[in-house]
């Protein structure tokens, strides 16, 4: 299940004329179809929910909530898809938020909030109404993606759909981050996965793993509000959630600072993912005893590479 620009534009045409009650139950369907082809990815999404459930674990339960994943996921894109084309009414009717003001009211103030949010529910249907209905500034670092044309789709799909600004996370992407920031702007930054394999030792879920250094580094040298939040999928609608501002504060060392700050966001996105286990779409490996897992299943016959979330 390799996404593709002419997939994504195949899927764009199709959704802007099929009915939204044809639309769901298809997409739920394909997502329990891959569910069924891709092995090495329903191995990684059984072990996400056994460490956000701990303990025993019902077997037929997990087993229904690992195709709920992959269903869920395929919903997430067609909500995805949906969000550019919906109006200011209807997006703005069916979102709920609880904790709105420990965004508003810093960004009221003029003053720059860091978002940090995990790969779940459907954000941009939430970075959509913040720019739209309330007139954020929002800026969105974006990872470099392969083949180049498929990060220019994303791009154009966040810029012109979404009305976000997008930062290529490159050489120059901590200054004009730090920038945005300073100018008051809403940033967000997806970030329960290490994708560069240069993160901070934490333990989430239980278990020792990487998360970016990015949100708490930016927090600590601009003085930011770090802020995690979710905007899950309810029903035809969306319903966010804001939690606290994490304290962002220099008590000493810069990396004892961010390694502390990351720390306390893992256990935020923690709550946050269990409050909506199955719409937590991480298909690929996100600690090294999941690589260790899937290499140890390599002998037999090999499960099929899963997209590469954007």
């Amino acid at each position: 299940m390799q996404l593709s620009v002419r997939g994504l534009r195949l899927a764009q045409a199709l959704v802007e004329v099929v009915p939204i009650g044809v639309a769901r139950p298809a997409a739920r369907g394909i997502g329990m179809l891959v569910s069924r082809v891709s092995s090495d990815q329903r191995t990684v999404v059984e072990r996400n929910l056994r460490r956000v459930y701990g303990g025993a674990v019902d077997e037929a339960a997990l087993a229904r909530q690992v195709r709920d994943v992959f269903a869920n996921y395929a919903l997430y894109w067609l909500d995805s898809l949906r969000v550019p084309g919906m109006t200011t009414r209807d997006l703005d009717g069916g979102l709920s938020i609880e904790g709105i003001e420990h965004l508003m009211e810093p960004l009221h103030a003029g003053q720059g909030v860091v978002a940090a949010i995990p790969h779940l529910g459907s954000w941009e249907a939430g970075a959509r109404w913040l720019s739209e209905v309330q007139g954020i500034n929002v800026v969105a670092a974006v990872e470099k993606l392969e083949p180049p044309e498929l990060y220019e789709w994303f791009v154009e799909y966040r810029t012109k759909a979404l009305g976000i600004e997008v930062v290529p996370v490159d050489g120059n992407a901590s200054k004009r981050l730090a920038g945005a920031l300073a100018s008051g702007a809403l940033l967000t930054l997806l970030c329960d996965r290490d994708l560069t394999g240069d993160g901070v030792e934490v333990e989430f879920f239980g278990e020792v793993t990487t998360l970016p250094a990015g949100p708490a580094m930016l927090a600590l040298r601009t003085g930011s509000p770090l802020v995690p939040l979710a905007v899950y999928q309810r029903g035809k609608g969306h319903h966010g959630r804001v939690l606290q501002p994490i304290e962002a504060e220099r008590r000493g060392r810069l990396r004892d600072d961010v390694q502390r700050v990351t720390q306390d966001l893992a256990h935020s996105l923690e709550e946050l993912i269990r409050a909506e286990p199955t719409q937590w779409h991480v298909l690929q490996p996100n600690w090294p005893s999941d690589v260790e897992a899937l290499a140890e299943r390599s002998g037999r016959s090999g499960g099929q590479s899963g997209p590469r979330l954007a």
